[in-house]
């Protein structure tokens, strides 16, 4: 007992905050998976590209945005580990947001959580299997195109702070719909 009670300190400065005991998942810094899982109630673990093949059989998977349904960007040399993201709210047919956490810098540094992100279908047969994400460093869509695996659906109930009270779609639209250089908005 006496090891145990040495020990304690110690463990006290290895224990790392949860994203439950932020004040607001919104204050939460650190690695997409944890953010989504505490954000939609999923309970899958690991790097982000494995949640699809883990969901099979465990949760409801799609290729249709649903809000709080978590969305599963494949691995690829710019995504080693994938992403993973949270559907906040729809605005149309190819267009929606999605809240998530370590895509963006913020004051210099990744990790930090986004709400109400632009999320735009640029796939040929508009099925979600490619996508442009909102960066806050271009203030737009980036210029990547990423490839998605889909949309895992979960029975649990989503934060409280997964959309905000006054989402801007008129904005999302224009991220998505209105080129800057003049070319259409596509892969």
């Amino acid at each position: 007992m006496k090891r145990f009670a040495r020990l304690l300190p110690l463990l006290a400065l290895v224990t790392v905050p949860t994203t439950a005991s932020a004040a607001s998942l919104l204050n939460y810094v650190g690695q997409c998976v944890p953010f989504a899982r505490a954000a939609s109630g999923i309970q899958l673990y690991g790097n982000a590209w494995t949640w699809w093949e883990q969901a099979d059989g465990k949760y409801e998977r799609a290729h249709k945005p649903r809000v709080g349904a978590v969305i599963v960007f494949a691995k690829t040399h710019r995504l080693p580990m994938g992403h993973v993201a949270v559907i906040s709210r729809i605005v149309e047919k190819r267009v929606v947001m999605l809240t998530h956490a370590n895509w963006s810098r913020q004051n210099g540094e990744r990790g930090h959580a986004e709400q109400d992100v632009t999320l735009f279908d640029v796939s040929p047969r508009n099925d979600w299997s490619d996508v442009k994400v909102w960066y806050k460093d271009v203030d737009g869509l980036g210029g990547g195109v990423y490839p998605v695996y889909g949309f895992i659906y979960g029975a649990a109930h989503t934060a409280p702070e997964l959309t905000s009270d006054h989402p801007d779609y008129v904005g999302a639209l224009i991220d998505a719909y209105v080129p800057i250089s003049g070319e259409p908005i596509a892969r």
